[in-house]
């Protein structure tokens, strides 16, 4: 694909290009407004201007491709676990004219001191259900993918934002996580992965670290935390 590639959308303002891991549907969505629209509409209405902003699991690229244009991030770090993906996104970046200032890293963050140096993780077709989870009612490839710790990555790029979708990872994220410097976190949460008591937990650790539930701003399924 080159950077001149039909555009077969444009979602706020970001053009996004053909390729194969879009179906129909998700043309669609985006040219409805409706694709990845709560996470989009709560990073809007709560990342300041000017963000130095992480976004952990950058799926099409689309969301931080639209958060660093609209709200003119000074850097956008972003992370994706499927190798799949990571050429595309680059290629959004690009062909939008987005920049040097917004990166994508094929990796895992993980927060954990004892993690490995690598982790299995599960390609779907639909690029949406990949995850670091296995399901056995889908049909998933897998794949070794390099982790990045997330010391490390803070200690090299700070950041004061974080957009997290990494599909029921936010658990084990949030309990090792130093999120000291960081005012604003945005995450999708994934109630059927780890229940209602990891949904409890997860509410228990940001607000040990400082951290508020925003309900001005949060949707269902995608919840803003402020610090305080």
């Amino acid at each position: 694909m080159s950077d001149d590639a039909q555009v077969v959308a444009n979602y706020h303002g970001i053009e996004v290009l053909q390729a194969p891991m879009l179906s129909p549907g998700m043309i669609r969505s985006l040219n409805e407004g409706t694709y990845e629209r709560r996470e989009v509409a709560c990073g809007l209405a709560a990342i300041p201007k000017g963000a130095r902003l992480l976004e952990l699991g950058a799926g099409a690229g689309v969301v931080g491709s639209v958060l660093h244009r609209n709200l003119a991030c000074t850097a956008t770090f972003c992370v994706e676990a499927n190798p799949d993906l990571v050429p595309f996104i680059e290629r959004v970046h690009r062909h939008n004219a987005l920049g040097e200032n917004i990166t994508v890293h094929h990796a895992v963050v993980l927060s954990d001191p004892a993690a490995p140096n690598f982790v299995t993780f599960n390609v779907a077709g639909n690029f949406l259900g990949s995850s670091l989870h296995a399901n056995p009612n889908k049909n998933t490839r897998q794949v070794q993918v390099p982790v990045l710790r997330y010391d490390v990555l803070k200690k090299n790029f700070p950041h004061d934002a974080i957009m997290m979708d990494i599909e029921g990872g936010e658990l084990d994220f949030l309990r090792h996580a130093d999120l000291s410097g960081v005012n604003v976190l945005i995450t999708e949460m994934h109630r059927d992965i780890y229940g209602r008591e990891g949904m409890r937990e997860c509410r228990r650790l940001l607000e040990a670290k400082g951290m508020a539930f925003d309900e001005s701003s949060s949707k269902v399924g995608v919840h803003v935390y402020l610090r305080t």
